[in-house]
């Protein structure tokens, strides 16, 4: 018989883990209610992505959308519906509307590509803005807008909204007070089954539509899904990668395409950990995992919940809760421990929500995002690193001059 020696503190009957007592150090205390300062949004980008966040923001307090901008017009009729008050404005041209003095932010809904000077253009006429992941196009942007930020008065946000989800800084508790024991290995999967296609009403608009699958303006499946969980280990382990091998191809998708359907990624951080990433169009089991494997203990996170798998040791006597010789059967061997999570206000809303939260109370108060401009650019350097290896087949390294940007 195996046993897991550990404190009864840690285990409740019926083998959960007790952590929901835990405060949740990081995750931001934000309060539903009324606002005096209501935070004005413009859109910027309203397609799929920007009309599905539009439908969040509409359900949140003390922000609305006053403005959307999208050069596709069949993407702007829906849009109205997701403003509260009154008649919002709707442009062809985001600087056009960037020169509307009611706008306080600026949401970026756009291809990749069109970040960098999306972002520079909203803070040079002096709004704050959220953009979406991955934060740059390229490496040398990223850097710049870290420079840009560099005594400015306003709130650049990245859209890597599981940094603003309580699950995972429950995660991050179990992982920083060595429940797991050291962590060598982590194992991401982001996977789907579909073409990644988008239906047009005008096949002049393929590449505005499907912009993910071309290297004009995308990233491809590194930048648009992996991304997600290479910012959650970044997080993590309070780390950046140090180099990076990965493969990639357009093997199962034959259609014109030419960002790759799928791509693996080994990443190297400090002290030798290793974190793989997967990401395939072409099969969705086990869609969105990762795993997080320690000396102690497995950590299994799927998309809403997760499970700790204890190593099994032999029965070792011992001094457990002051009773001498006593050891407690925590599990049986390959059954997993539930971990127990609850955002501070109970309502547990989509991650999204929570972060368009943090970005007006981040305006409002003067705070910095926790999904921000240095740790989107770390992101972004590891995205665009992680693509570079897949295409010339050779390790790509971190240079000491990304992080020359925080000086």
């Amino acid at each position: 018989m195996t046993h897991f020696n550990i404190s009864r503190r840690k285990f409740i009957s019926n083998g959960t883990i007790a952590l929901s007592g835990f405060a949740l150090a990081g995750l931001p205390s934000i309060a539903f209610g009324k606002y005096d300062q209501e935070v004005k949004i413009g859109l910027v980008g309203c397609g799929q992505r920007g009309a599905g966040v539009a439908s969040i923001i509409k359900t949140l307090p003390g922000m609305d959308l006053i403005a959307y901008c999208d050069i596709v017009d069949a993407h702007l009729k829906p849009m109205k519906q997701y403003s509260k008050m009154g008649s919002p404005g709707f442009y062809k041209n985001y600087q056009e509307m960037l020169r509307n003095k009611d706008i306080d932010a600026v949401y970026i809904a756009t291809p990749l590509n069109l970040h960098y000077q999306m972002v520079v253009d909203a803070l040079d006429a002096g709004k704050h803005v959220y953009v979406e992941k991955t934060m740059t196009y390229s490496i040398p942007e990223a850097l710049d807008l870290v420079n840009r930020m560099k005594g400015k008065d306003l709130v650049l946000q990245v859209g890597h909204q599981y940094r603003y989800y309580a699950m995972y800084h429950k995660i991050k508790q179990i992982i920083d007070d060595n429940w797991l024991g050291t962590v060598t290995h982590i194992e991401s999967q982001y996977n789907r089954n579909s073409d990644w296609r988008r239906p047009i009403i005008d096949p002049k608009l393929e590449r505005q539509v499907n912009w993910r699958m071309y290297r004009e303006y995308s990233g491809g499946v590194m930048a648009e899904l992996a991304a997600h969980q290479i910012d959650i280990v970044n997080w993590m382990l309070n780390d950046h990668p140090l180099s990076v091998v990965a493969m990639g191809g357009i093997n199962f998708w034959k259609d014109g395409r030419e960002t790759n359907d799928n791509v693996r990624a080994i990443y190297e951080y400090t002290n030798g950990v290793k974190s793989s990433v997967t990401s395939i169009l072409s099969n969705q089991h086990n869609s969105y995992e990762i795993k997080v494997l320690g000396s102690k203990a497995t950590l299994v996170i799927k998309r809403d919940s997760a499970m700790i798998y204890p190593e099994p040791v032999k029965k070792v006597l011992g001094i457990v809760d002051g009773v001498t010789g006593a050891t407690i059967e925590a599990v049986k061997p390959g059954q997993g421990v539930p971990v127990v999570f609850h955002s501070p206000d109970g309502k547990n809303l989509d991650p999204t929500a929570y972060a368009f939260m943090s970005f007006a109370d981040c305006i409002r108060n003067g705070k910095k995002p926790g999904s921000n401009v240095l740790t989107g650019r770390d992101t972004a350097i590891a995205v665009h690193m992680g693509n570079a290896a897949a295409d010339t087949g050779n390790m790509q390294f971190w240079k000491p001059e990304y992080l020359k940007s925080n000086q």
